[in-house]
């Protein structure tokens, strides 16, 4: 269909960018090419993957990875870390030798007394493994078959906001590429038509979250997490503005395309050529993006799989069902981020509410693709940024208490993707407090995660300042082998 008075076309041989915004204030499709280039860094189209097998170094165990990332740091004392002899030291003061000089938060440094308190929830031992779990787990509990539970985590970050950007980028100072970002640009696109790389978020509770936490860094922005979101068009952005069709975008893509390319010939700057590809991405999203997020076909068995929120979009079990549904169309990596566990006080209250949100969705992702046989190259795993203390934050009683950060050791667990099922790995001291078998620090796992991707960490850099960067830093990090399949 012709459109020789449509304004797009009186663009075609505009000679520079200037000239296209100063006659671009006209028209529907001027008001919609500006928005486009006004938001060209944002999460609509801002991705699309490289050529795969840039970084693959030996065969892969693992396609794709699915992190569940619960931020604000869970109790591993009260979930996975079982320490019996704890319940005859309540209310006893944590020995100067066990905490050593070991830094402390400003909450509880002026603290008079450093009391021990013993989780206040039962644990027992499930499956062939005899793994113990709390009560307030079950779900997780009865998969312990299924996963691998790493007791030993640490971390040097004490506070929230640097931890988490620690863990996810490999590095404290903000700016760096995330572990996403980073697999993206090694390994590239499984799917054409999805981003490789899609965030998650649950509805807002606890500390705030960061784009930068899913950013590109010094990479290119086409590596960005996508975050989807739980209200409107799942990616800003997305749909057309009013006025505008399928055809006529694609005329609109054709022009501003042809002007970048032409950009991009006189400077070079290779964002130039991001921004082609992230348009090109976010035209095709306008197809595939609804598909994927329309879970009205899924049998109702599958929804009760995941529990009464599966269909309820923001929630952790919507959230894992979407990680789901990626997996099966070959999402490269899905970060899920739930928030809130950040239990300085009440925690036994607070930590059932969180337990409750996560518990059978996470079982239910793992059994879900378990079953459709996406398990064994599809790498899941769940942990935070840190772990807590085992001395009380705050008033202690037998049924209240709180806990402040801790570094020192945390647990994490996996599933699928070329680790061993049913282990256990690491230990810490009688209180929780400090790692004395098999230390794993957080390069450590995000070392052995490229690992199972087929990406060898210490090869794997890109130049930057004059350095040769990695996600795994210029310290060394160690690939986890012992719990490899």
């Amino acid at each position: 269909m012709k459109q020789a008075n449509h304004p797009i076309d009186q663009w075609i041989n505009l000679e520079t960018r200037r000239q296209f915004f100063g006659k671009s204030a006209k028209g529907l499709g001027a008001v919609a090419l500006t928005s486009m280039l006004a938001r060209d860094t944002m999460s609509a189209a801002s991705f699309v993957g490289t050529a795969p097998g840039r970084a693959m170094h030996f065969a892969p165990k693992a396609k794709r990875v699915i992190y569940l990332f619960m931020s604000g740091a869970p109790s591993q004392i009260d979930t996975f870390d079982y320490k019996p002899g704890l319940v005859k030291r309540f209310d006893q003061e944590l020995p100067d030798t066990v905490r050593g000089e070991q830094r402390l938060t400003a909450m509880t440094a002026s603290q008079a007394r450093f009391p021990i308190a013993p989780s206040m929830f039962k644990f027992n031992r499930h499956g062939q493994s005899g793994r113990w779990v709390s009560e307030l787990l079950p779900k997780t509990a009865s998969m312990s078959d299924d996963i691998t539970c790493i007791h030993s985590m640490w971390t040097e970050a004490i506070n929230h906001d640097p931890a988490i950007t620690y863990i996810q980028t490999g590095n404290q100072i903000p700016g760096r590429p995330s572990m996403g970002s980073w697999i993206s640009y090694g390994l590239g696109s499984l799917n054409k038509n999805l981003p490789d790389f899609v965030v998650l978020n649950c509805e807002p509770r606890g500390q705030a979250l960061y784009e930068r936490l899913w950013g590109s860094g010094f990479l290119p922005s086409k590596h960005s997490g996508v975050a989807f979101r739980s209200q409107g068009d799942p990616v800003l952005y997305l749909s057309n503005p009013s006025g505008i069709d399928s055809s006529l975008r694609r005329s609109m893509l054709d022009k501003l395309g042809s002007m970048n390319r032409r950009i991009h010939q006189e400077v070079g700057d290779p964002e130039t050529q991001a921004r082609i590809a992230q348009y090109e991405m976010a035209f095709r999203m306008q197809s595939s993006v609804p598909e994927l997020a329309d879970i009205g076909k899924e049998p109702q068995h599958v929804l009760d799989l995941y529990g009464k929120d599966a269909t309820k979009p923001g929630t952790f079990a919507y959230n894992c069902l979407m990680a789901r549904r990626m997996a099966e169309r070959d999402v490269r990596f899905v970060q899920i981020f739930h928030r809130g566990w950040d239990q300085h006080r009440n925690l036994p209250k607070d930590i059932r509410r969180q337990t409750g949100e996560v518990d059978q969705a996470s079982w239910a992702l793992v059994q879900d693709l378990k079953q459709r046989g996406l398990l064994e190259d599809t790498l899941v795993i769940w942990g935070g940024e840190f772990g807590r203390t085992v001395y009380c934050q705050g008033a202690l009683t037998r049924s209240n208490y709180g806990r402040d950060h801790h570094p020192r050791c945390f647990t994490t667990w996996m599933a699928g993707g070329g680790v061993k099922p049913g282990m256990t790995y690491g230990e810490t001291d009688e209180f929780s407090y400090n790692v004395v078998k098999d230390p794993v620090h957080i390069r450590d796992l995000n070392a052995t995660v490229l690992n199972r991707l087929g990406i060898d960490h210490k090869r794997f850099s890109v130049k930057h300042m004059g350095l040769d960067q990695r996600l795994t830093g210029v310290e060394q990090a160690h690939v986890l082998k012992d719990i490899l399949a």
